[in-house]
């Protein structure tokens, strides 16, 4: 699915839940978040990405067929030396489910995005040492 208002609006009316080492952060599309600036700084991270391998193009999968992506996007992520914390993605609307991410330190944007793209993403939330999760779509790589 291509980049559209309405897939926009549906990211941005998500909550990011990450689960760090020392605290939860609940993370929304450009606002700041303390506890992430803080953890980024004691973690010496610049950047970081939320990633999933649910329901690719917005196209609602299975739980098991999205369990065993999301499993393959994991040891993606260990192959590649990073360092993934689980994750979810929680949407304020009740008519699509949460899914399982990851947050990886670490991880270019430029990585993130062809990884996302590997996936069938249309999306990433990505940030920097600043906190604030920002949107960055797939098709802006090609």
């Amino acid at each position: 699915m291509a980049k559209t208002n309405e897939l926009e609006a549906a990211y941005a009316a998500t909550t990011y839940r990450v689960y760090l080492p020392g605290g939860l952060c609940e993370l929304r599309i450009g606002q700041p978040e303390q506890t992430l600036i803080d953890w980024l700084e004691t973690a010496g991270s610049e950047a970081f990405a939320i990633l999933t391998a649910h329901n690719p193009g917005a196209r609602r999968l299975g739980d098991a067929e999205n369990a065993e992506r999301q499993s393959q996007l994991e040891c993606d992520l260990l192959e590649g030396n990073y360092e993934p914390y689980a994750a979810e993605n929680i949407p304020d609307a009740t008519d699509w489910p949460a899914e399982e991410s990851c947050f990886v330190p670490d991880l270019a944007l430029e990585d993130a995005l062809a990884l996302a793209e590997d996936y069938g993403q249309d999306a990433i939330v990505w940030g920097g040492t600043d906190g604030i999760p920002r949107l960055a779509w797939t098709e802006d790589i090609k």
